[in-house]
């Protein structure tokens, strides 16, 4: 008898430890874990050997086979693999979804959602989730269920062993996400990031077109059963559009990715901007829960409590970062948030209390007719992960000719520091849009208490223009064209182009709705420089046990020679002491030394890659894993490439 309870106590305990290598070294989830730590406990990969890394295997999804178009120039593979029982899984631009060996690349199987490749507004697509039943119910899928949002607005379920749709989940396995919510225009309501899966909870939130029009769709964040597809809940941000008709407002959505606290059955949203984004006098007020972080229960979609970050926001500072889950000092449950502003605040998760002091600041206010700008905005007393102000001095880039023009483009521009409000002479948006950071969110070692973020510096200029005739709009955009140009006639292999506006290198949105048309573009020199200060793209190490921030370092190149590269994914942290990143305008990996930021490797890839990298060790050998392909800077980086490195076999 004593025996068998060994025998049987030395399995649990096999199984246990087993269980535990595989969460460490894997990657479950998008973010890691659902955390969003972005850290792997592998470590055979070190800085004593990382300089021998070398390719393993690449796959290709082909989705952009055949002639090149404006769709495919338009996608981007942003996807971050996501690794279960030696399989990885992620999805192409177009939502197909791939699960292939994590050994050998070998195809496992393919499903393609038949996404129609007309009308887009944005092509691409962060990854996929996992679920995995207790329990599954006789004639419905296995224990392990692949899901998928597509563009096309359907939440899909899969078996994870062969990829056959889980016939019952929805109709068939597919639930149409229109249903159930309000939406203005199918076309500019989409999905680009995966859910999130608390318990039996599918979290789901979405994407709506930025300065389209005042309401193209709600940004409700809703929970569906993870066995039948059934909606269980939804939450909206801006509940207070509920009773106007037509609605003056609407999004405050969840475009990026989730984190949950699944002991605490917590989900946590980093919620968006209301619409529009950059003109406000529809929504008066301080538009609160949009611009915020938020904990709902999983379970029931119960607000348990919310920090506003950007009061009545006028500059599209999303929380566009997936929330960051640790225990401050290793013992206090917190949340860390970053959004586009460059500003960390850190809250008790189970509460909401700041756990660094925020300050209420008075800002500027609006000349704009009929806006009314709110009179304070949080400022975080942590150090900004970038400079908070950006004047004349700041112009250090390019040549004395380029800063000469960028001063002249200050000088006529509105700037009265972070927060300048829109205004119908121009004004300085800084930062931008981009970030700071933005979705590729941070890395946290929770050993060192230190959190790595990835992040821009990059000024843009708004001008808001009265609504006339055509003609007449016509004949102002080519003046303004005239006094702000963008660079890019230097040809795109030297010129810079910021990505992700959604519209190309300007943002000439029409905002139906509204009196005024926008404006919005990078401030660059004639040469494709931005006129920001150096380096233009950057790491930053910043300890959340101390409030100390350790080190800042130029990330990649944005053209040969230029140091700090303009970019939106992120970073990942390694028990082997490092740093892996790409996401700049050149095509490489980077791997970093944690303690000090210096670049010990760096990796030639077929493209420039956009997305977030992922490492796992599997059958002794650890891999670092990363889509290439669409990064929007430019021309000639269209690739369908997952690139996986690897040690030498003799290393291993």
């Amino acid at each position: 008898m004593r025996s068998k309870y060994f025998l049987l106590l030395t399995m649990t305990l096999s199984l246990c430890l087993h269980a535990q290598v595989d969460k460490g070294a894997g990657w479950p989830e998008y973010g890691g874990d659902l955390a969003g730590q972005r850290y792997s406990s592998a470590k055979q990969i070190n800085k004593t050997n990382v300089g021998q890394l070398a390719v393993a295997w690449t796959f290709h999804t082909h989705a952009m086979d055949g002639p090149s178009s404006n769709v495919t120039r338009a996608a981007s593979f942003e996807a971050t693999p996501v690794l279960w029982n030696g399989t990885l899984y992620f999805d192409s631009p177009f939502d197909e979804v791939f699960a292939v060996d994590s050994q050998t690349g070998k195809l496992r199987w393919r499903f393609d959602p038949g996404v129609k490749r007309e009308h887009l507004f944005i092509v691409t697509s962060r990854g996929v989730a996992l679920w995995h039943a207790a329990h599954p119910q006789p004639g419905a899928c296995g224990a392990d269920i692949v899901l998928l949002a597509t563009l096309d607005r359907r939440l899909m379920a899969l078996d994870a062993r062969t990829g056959a749709a889980c016939k019952a989940f929805g109709n068939a396995g597919t639930i149409d996400l229109t249903q159930g919510v309000e939406i203005a225009r199918p076309d500019l309501y989409f999905f680009t990031s995966p859910p999130i899966v608390v318990g039996d909870t599918i979290v789901l939130g979405s994407s709506v077109a930025d300065n389209q029009q005042v309401f193209a769709g709600s940004g409700a964040v809703r929970g569906f059963d993870a066995r039948t597809g059934q909606q269980r809940w939804s939450w909206d941000a801006v509940r207070w559009t509920a009773q106007q008709h037509p609605k003056q407002s609407g999004s405050g959505n969840v475009w990026t990715t989730m984190a949950a606290d699944a002991e605490h059955d917590l989900v946590f949203l980093p919620t968006s901007s209301p619409s529009l984004d950059y003109y406000g006098a529809t929504r008066v007020g301080d538009n609160r829960d949009a611009d915020s972080i938020v904990a709902l229960r999983a379970s029931t979609g119960e607000r348990v409590w919310a920090y506003q970050l950007v009061h009545h926001d006028l500059w599209d500072y999303d929380v566009a970062s997936q929330p960051l889950l640790f225990d401050l000092h290793g013992k206090v449950p917190a949340v860390a948030v970053t959004n586009k502003t460059g500003m960390i605040y850190v809250f008790n998760r189970l509460t909401g209390k700041p756990l660094y002091p925020i300050e209420e600041r008075p800002v500027v206010q609006s000349t704009v007719p009929g806006e009314v700008t709110w009179p304070t905005q949080p400022f975080s007393t942590l150090p900004p992960l970038i400079p908070l102000s950006y004047s004349a001095a700041d112009v250090n880039g390019g040549t004395e000719a380029d800063r000469s023009f960028c001063r002249a483009q200050l000088s006529k521009l509105r700037n009265d520091g972070l927060f300048t409000p829109p205004s119908l002479e121009g004004s300085l948006i800084y930062p931008s849009a981009l970030g700071g950071p933005n979705w590729g969110s941070s890395a946290f070692d929770a050993a060192s208490g230190v959190m790595y973020t990835r992040v821009n510096v990059l000024p843009f200029q708004i001008h808001l223009v009265k609504k006339v005739k055509p003609a007449l709009w016509d004949r102002a955009v080519k003046k303004w064209n005239q006094i702000a140009p963008t660079g890019m006639e230097t040809g795109a292999s030297q010129a810079f182009r910021p990505p992700d506006l959604g519209m190309g290198n300007e943002d000439m949105s029409e905002m139906n709705g509204v009196p005024y048309k926008m404006d919005l573009r990078a401030l660059v020199s004639p040469d494709g420089l931005p006129c920001g200060p150096t380096p233009y793209g950057r790491i930053v190490a910043t300890n959340l046990n101390t409030g100390k921030q350790l080190w800042s370092v130029p990330h990649g190149e944005l053209k040969p020679g230029v140091h700090g590269s303009i970019g939106v994914g992120g970073t990942i942290a390694t028990a082997g002491g490092l740093l892996f990143a790409a996401s700049t305008n050149d095509p490489y990996l980077y791997a970093y030394d944690a303690a000090n930021g210096r670049v010990l490797w760096k990796g030639k890839l077929p493209a420039t890659a956009n997305a977030t990298p992922m490492t796992y060790a599997v059958g002794g050998r650890q891999y670092v894993a990363i889509a290439v392909g669409g990064h929007r800077l430019g021309v000639g980086d269209e690739s369908d490439t997952v690139v996986v490195f690897a040690l030498p076999p003799s290393h291993n």
